[in-house]
C-alpha cells in the first residue's frame, strides 16, 4: 500500500504512539478535537480543560462521523482508552513527527505568523505538490500545535507550523515540541504587553523559538526590526546558521526596489547570490517584509525562488487577515477590507497604511471601525490614544472604534474627523450600517474577541453585484 493510500492513522498505531488500551478496530484518516469540524472519517480527542470536557461532545461527533475516539472513559464505539487525553494528544504529535521525512518550519512573531505560514504553504506547495502540511487557522498554542502535528502525513515533506505565546516559556516548549529544522521570527512588537515588563522582553520570548533548532538549523529574523541584534544574539548562543530579511541593504534577503500598489506590491529582491523579481497579491509595506521572510524561508528548505515567487502573486483574500469584500452599501457598493482577526499596536499603524493607500472612488470615504487592543496592560491607553496619528495619516473621514479601551484614542483624535464610540460589536454594525455609502473603502480591525467579524460577515450578507 503507497503513502498516498494509507490511513493518517490505524488504531493499533494510535494505541502504541500513546500507550492506550485499543477496543475496537479502526482507521483515522484526519484528527479533531472540535466535534464540529468532523466531517467523516476522522479521530475524535475528548480534551479535558477547566471549562469544558470534551466527551460531552462525543455523541456529536460520531454521529458526524468520527472513525474512532480517543478517551479516558469507556464508550460504545471504536476507541483508544487513555489516562490523559491531552497528554495523549502530545504523544501522538511525537510520533507524526518522528515518522515524516518532513523538513519543519516554525513561525513566530508578534504580527504576520499567520500570514507567512500561508505564503510559505503555497510556496512550496508549488515545489512539492500535495506534500506541503501546514497549521490551519491559528492553531499555534499549546493545544493546536499537537494537534497539527498529529495531522501531518506520514509522506509530508515539508511541514509549516505556526507557534504562539502570550507568556515567556510558552515556545521553548512549542519548539521542543516541533522540532524545526527552520525558525522564523516575523517580527517583534508589543503585543500581549500585559504579561511583559519590557518590548525587549517580548523578545526574549519570541526568541526561545531558537532553542528546538538542531545543529545546521537555520534561524530566521527581521533585520529592520529594532530587536535584531537580541534575537541574533540568542540564535548565535544556539549555534545556529543565521539568515535576516528586510527592506534594508545590510539584510541577508532583501528589497533592493519595491513599489506598493492599493491592491498589491511589485518586488524585486536579492537572496543571496540570487535575484528575483515578484508581485505580491496583498498590499502594504508589512507585506514586503513578509514576503521577504518567506524567500529567505524557502531559500534554507532548499525549495525554488521562482515558483516562490509565482506562489506569493496568486496570494490573497485571508479571511481577517486582509481579505477584500465588495458588499452593497447606499445603491452602489462598497469595499470592505478584513482585518477582523486580531490588532497589536504594530498591525494597526500597517492596516490604516494599507487604508491610506486606496484611493476611494468618485465621492467614496475612507471610513474605519477599529476594536480596542487587548492584554496591553497598564500602557494601554497610550498605545491606543498613539494610533491617532496614523488615522489622519490613513486619511479616515469617519471612525466608529469599539471596546471600552478606544476612549483613549477617541480623545487623541478629538475633532480632527467623525468619530463614533461605542461598546461593541453589534452596536458597530448598527452605526456602520447607517453610515457606509457607495464607493467607500471601509478597514474592519480589532482584537478577535470582540468578535468584529460578524460585523463583516453581516456587511457580506447584504450582497453586492460584481
Amino acid at each position: 500500500m503507497t503513502a498516498q493510500m494509507m490511513p493518517l492513522w490505524t488504531a493499533s498505531e494510535i494505541a502504541v504512539a500513546t500507550g492506550g488500551t485499543l477496543h475496537g478496530d479502526f482507521r483515522a484518516d484526519g484528527v479533531s478535537f472540535d466535534s464540529r469540524e468532523i466531517i467523516g472519517g476522522e479521530l475524535f480527542v475528548a480534551m479535558q480543560g477547566e471549562a469544558m470536557d470534551g466527551h460531552r461532545f462525543v455523541p456529536q461527533a460520531l454521529a458526524r462521523g468520527a472513525a474512532g475516539l480517543l478517551v479516558t472513559e469507556a464508550v460504545d464505539a471504536p476507541h483508544v482508552r487513555v489516562a490523559d487525553t491531552g497528554a495523549a494528544l502530545t504523544a501522538l504529535a511525537i510520533a507524526a513527527r518522528d515518522r515524516a521525512p518532513a523538513l519543519r518550519i516554525g513561525v513566530t512573531g508578534s504580527v504576520g505568523k499567520t500570514g507567512v505560514k500561508e505564503a510559505l504553504r503555497l510556496a512550496l506547495g508549488r515545489y512539492a505538490p500535495d506534500r506541503v502540511h501546514a497549521s490551519v487557522k491559528s492553531y499555534n498554542n499549546h493545544t493546536g500545535v499537537p494537534l497539527s502535528l498529529a495531522r501531518m502525513p506520514r509522506d509530508s515533506r515539508f511541514g509549516v507550523f505556526e507557534m504562539g505565546m502570550n507568556h515567556a516559556g510558552e515556545l521553548a516548549a512549542l519548539t521542543r515540541l516541533v522540532q524545526p529544522h527552520i525558525a522564523i521570527i516575523t517580527w517583534v512588537a508589543s503585543a500581549h504587553r500585559e504579561f511583559f515588563a519590557t518590548e525587549a522582553d517580548i523578545a526574549a520570548a519570541k526568541a526561545e523559538i531558537f532553542e528546538g533548532l538542531p545543529p545546521g538549523g537555520t534561524a530566521i529574523i527581521p533585520h529592520d526590526n529594532v530587536h535584531a541584534a537580541q534575537l541574533r544574539a540568542a540564535a548565535a548562543a544556539q549555534g545556529v546558521n543565521i539568515v535576516s530579511f528586510g527592506i534594508d541593504a545590510g539584510a541577508d534577503v532583501h528589497a533592493t526596489r519595491f513599489v506598493l500598489h492599493p491592491d498589491c506590491s511589485c518586488v524585486t529582491a536579492r537572496i543571496g547570490e540570487e535575484t528575483l523579481t515578484f508581485k505580491i497579491g496583498m498590499a502594504g509595506r508589512h507585506w514586503v517584509g513578509n514576503a521577504l521572510a518567506v524567500l529567505a524561508a524557502v531559500k534554507a528548505a532548499g525549495g525554488d525562488l521562482a515558483l516562490a515567487g509565482l506562489a506569493l502573486a496568486d496570494l490573497s483574500d485571508l479571511p481577517g487577515r486582509g481579505k477584500r469584500l465588495r458588499v452593497a452599501a447606499g445603491g452602489g457598493q462598497a469595499v470592505v477590507i478584513d482585518e477582523s482577526y486580531n490588532a497589536n499596536p504594530a498591525s494597526m499603524a500597517a492596516s490604516l497604511a494599507v487604508l491610506g493607500e486606496i484611493q476611494p472612488q468618485r465621492q467614496g470615504r475612507r471610513i474605519a471601525i477599529l476594536g480596542a487592543m487587548r492584554e496591553l496592560g497598564t500602557l494601554s491607553d497610550q498605545f491606543h490614544a498613539e494610533l491617532a496619528p496614523h488615522v489622519v495619516s490613513a486619511g479616515v473621514s469617519a471612525i466608529i472604534l469599539v471596546g471600552n479601551e478606544m476612549k483613549a484614542l477617541a480623545a487623541a483624535l478629538g475633532r480632527r474627523l467623525e468619530v463614533l464610540h461605542v461598546a461593541d460589536a453589534p452596536a458597530a454594525q448598527t452605526e456602520i450600517a447607517r453610515l457606509l455609502g457607495a464607493d467607500d473603502v471601509l478597514l474592519v480591525k480589532g482584537s478577535n474577541s470582540l468578535r468584529l467579524g460578524d460585523v463583516v460577515a453581516a456587511l457580506q450578507d447584504r450582497g453586492a453585484d460584481d
